[in-house]
C-alpha cells in the first residue's frame, strides 16, 4: 500500500506538472509559436547548416544562407500551392458540387446535406471573411500578427542553428548537479527524433504527392496539380490528412469523369498509401522515429483539442521528440543499461562533430 500511495503521488505530480505546462503553452501560444516552428525549421535545415560549416564557412554567414534558402524554397512552394489552388479551386468546387448530387440521388439525405454545404460554400465562405474582417483593425491585428509569427520564427531559425553549440553548453549548466551529460544526451535524442521526423515526413509528401499528380494526370481528372498540393500539404498531419485529400481526389473524378475514373483515382491512392505504409515509412522514418498509428491519432487529436490545427500539425513531432527522451532513458536505466549515476554516455548522446 505504501508503494501503491507513492506512486499515485508522483503520478499526480507529473500530471500537475504537464497540466501546467500545457496551460501556460496555450496562454502564450503567441509567444510559443514561433519558438515550436523555429525548432521544427531547425531540425529540417540542420544538414544543410552543417554541410556549409563542413565547407569551412563561416557559422553565421551559414545561418544566413540556409535561412535565405528556406526563404526561397518555402516562399516558391507557397506559391506554386497558392496558384495552383486558385487556378483549379473553381474547377474542383463545381466537381464536388456535382459529387454531391450524383450522391444525393443515390443516399438521399447525406448526399443533399453534401449538395446544399457545396451549393452553401460560397455564401459561407463570404459569411465568414465578412466576420473577420467586420474591423479593420482587428483584420490587421491578424494579418500582422502573422507576419510577426513568421519574422520571429525565421530569426529564431537563425539563431538556433548559429548558436547551437552554445545551446548545449547552457543546458548542461542549468542541470543541478551531475546530471547536464544526461540531460545533454536527452536533449540531443529527443532533437533527432524531431529532426528526422521533419525530414522524413517532407521526403514522404514530396513522392506522395508526385505520385498522385501523375496518376491524375494520366486519368484527365481536372486539377489535377491542385489536388496534387493539397495531398504535399495534408502529408505533415499523418493519417488523417491523406485520408481527407484522397477522399477530394476521389470525389472530383467521381464528379467529372465517371463511376470508373473514379476507381481508378481511389487505385491509385490506395497504392500510394500502400507504398508509403509499407515501403517509404520504413526505410525513411524507422530508425529515426518509429509510433504506433494509434499514438500517432492520439497525439493529432489531443493536439487539435488544444490548438487546432496548428496542434495538429505540431503534436507529432513533440511526441516523437518525448518519445526519443524516453528511449535515451530505457537506454540508459532500463534492463541492460546503466546503472543510476553511471558515467558512461549512451551511444550517440554527445559530442559528435556538428551535431
Amino acid at each position: 500500500m505504501k508503494r501503491l500511495a507513492a506512486w499515485c503521488v508522483v503520478a499526480l505530480l507529473v500530471t500537475g506538472v504537464a497540466a501546467v505546462g500545457i496551460w501556460l503553452v496555450v496562454r502564450f501560444q503567441t509567444a510559443v509559436t514561433p519558438v515550436l516552428l523555429a525548432l521544427l525549421g531547425a531540425a529540417l535545415l540542420g544538414p544543410l547548416y552543417r554541410r556549409l560549416v563542413r565547407m569551412k564557412v563561416q557559422q553565421s554567414l551559414a545561418a544566413g544562407l540556409t535561412c535565405v534558402a528556406a526563404v526561397a524554397v518555402v516562399g516558391g512552394a507557397v506559391y506554386i500551392v497558392v496558384s495552383a489552388l486558385i487556378e483549379t479551386g473553381d474547377q474542383i468546387i463545381a466537381s464536388l458540387r456535382q459529387a454531391a448530387s450524383d450522391l444525393s440521388r443515390h443516399f438521399g439525405a447525406a448526399g443533399t446535406s453534401l449538395d446544399d454545404l457545396a451549393s452553401n460554400a460560397r455564401e459561407l465562405l463570404g459569411k465568414f471573411g465578412g466576420t473577420a474582417a467586420s474591423g479593420v483593425i482587428s483584420g490587421l491585428g491578424v494579418v500582422s500578427e502573422m507576419i510577426a509569427i513568421a519574422v520571429l520564427a525565421l530569426l529564431l531559425i537563425f539563431f538556433f542553428l548559429r548558436d547551437s553549440d552554445r545551446a548545449v553548453g547552457a543546458l548542461r549548466s542549468v542541470a543541478p548537479g551531475e546530471a547536464g551529460e544526461l540531460v545533454e544526451a536527452i536533449g540531443r535524442r529527443a532533437f533527432r527524433g524531431v529532426e528526422g521526423f521533419m525530414r522524413g515526413t517532407t521526403f514522404i509528401a514530396l513522392i506522395d504527392a508526385l505520385c498522385i499528380t501523375l496518376g491524375l494526370l494520366i486519368l484527365r481528372v481536372p486539377g489535377a496539380v491542385g489536388l496534387g498540393a493539397l495531398v504535399f500539404v495534408g502529408a505533415y498531419i499523418p493519417y488523417l490528412g491523406a485520408f481527407i485529400s484522397g477522399a477530394v481526389a476521389v470525389l472530383v473524378a467521381l464528379a467529372d469523369r465517371g463511376f470508373v475514373i473514379a476507381l481508378w483515382v481511389l487505385g491509385v491512392v490506395l497504392a500510394v498509401q500502400v507504398l508509403e505504409g509499407h515501403v517509404l515509412q520504413p526505410m525513411i522514418q524507422s530508425r529515426t522515429v518509429h509510433m504506433h498509428p494509434a499514438v500517432v491519432l492520439l497525439a493529432i487529436t489531443a493536439g487539435a483539442s488544444l490548438a487546432g490545427i496548428l496542434g495538429m500539425l505540431l503534436a507529432v513531432p513533440v511526441t516523437a521528440a518525448v518519445f526519443g527522451a524516453v528511449r535515451e532513458l530505457r537506454t540508459r536505466y532500463g534492463p541492460g543499461g546503466d546503472e543510476p549515476g553511471a558515467a558512461g554516455p549512451s551511444p550517440g548522446a554527445a559530442g559528435a562533430p556538428g551535431s
